[in-house]
């Protein structure tokens, strides 16, 4: 935990990402990088100097063997507000869409619900769960893929629908979040969807590890220049 609190606490403090009162949404997956995000933010609660408070929001995606009983029963314990909040996103995308490319229209209608369900409930702002390697990751894909070089901010104010979005975990990297997951013992669920592990941010992961493989730091530099 002090590993990632540290730089999760050193990127809210660059970015200005929580002020006293805030009211956030943390967007739950079920997968490892959400949940460590969700342990990291209300173990910070007590010491913060900033007060602010925390519901965790799940956008079920519609996959019927998923269950997220482990979740809220770890949300129960730590003294953070559930929200399930259930959708046919799944069959949206793979049943009525038959998307080839599913993922890009699967995340803008998680977010959108996400957000919409956030605003429901009071939140002024969405936690997300990306972390140094998405960073990198994303990067990468905006250049192959839409010929542009772009990035996720750290912090992104939606002015249409009034919610700011922050990622703390920006500095964190992958690595740290496993080993962190095993250690505390967090609930992190199978992620269901059909395309798990064959993703075109898979292709940039290997490609990142194979460049890193013979040219250590090259993944640090990389996010420095982004």
């Amino acid at each position: 935990m002090k590993r990632i609190a540290g730089a999760a606490r050193r990127a809210i403090a660059d970015y200005n990402m929580i002020k006293d009162g805030d009211s956030i949404a943390v967007g739950i997956s079920g997968g490892k990088d959400s949940m460590a995000l969700l342990a990291v933010l209300s173990s910070m609660q007590k010491y913060l100097p900033t007060s602010f408070s925390l519901k965790a929001i799940t956008i079920d995606m519609g996959f019927e063997s998923t269950d997220y009983n482990s979740v809220a029963a770890y949300c129960k314990d730590i003294g953070v507000e559930y929200i399930l909040h259930k959708t046919q996103i799944s069959k949206i995308v793979f049943n009525v869409r038959h998307e080839t490319n599913p993922c890009s229209l699967c995340a803008k209608l998680r977010k959108g619900a996400l957000n919409d369900i956030a605003i429901k409930n009071g939140c002024n702002k969405v936690a997300l769960g990306h972390h140094f390697d998405d960073a990198v990751e994303t990067f990468f894909l905006s250049l192959f893929y839409e010929a542009r070089l772009s990035c996720f901010y750290p912090v992104a104010y939606l002015d249409r629908r009034d919610i700011t979005l922050i990622r703390p975990l920006l500095y964190v990297e992958e690595s740290d979040i496993v080993n962190f997951v095993k250690r505390a013992n967090l609930p992190v669920l199978h992620n269901e969807c059909p395309v798990d592990g064959n993703t075109k941010r898979e292709d940039m992961k290997n490609m990142l590890l194979a460049l890193e493989a013979n040219e250590s730091g090259i993944k640090r530099k990389i996010f420095n220049a982004v």
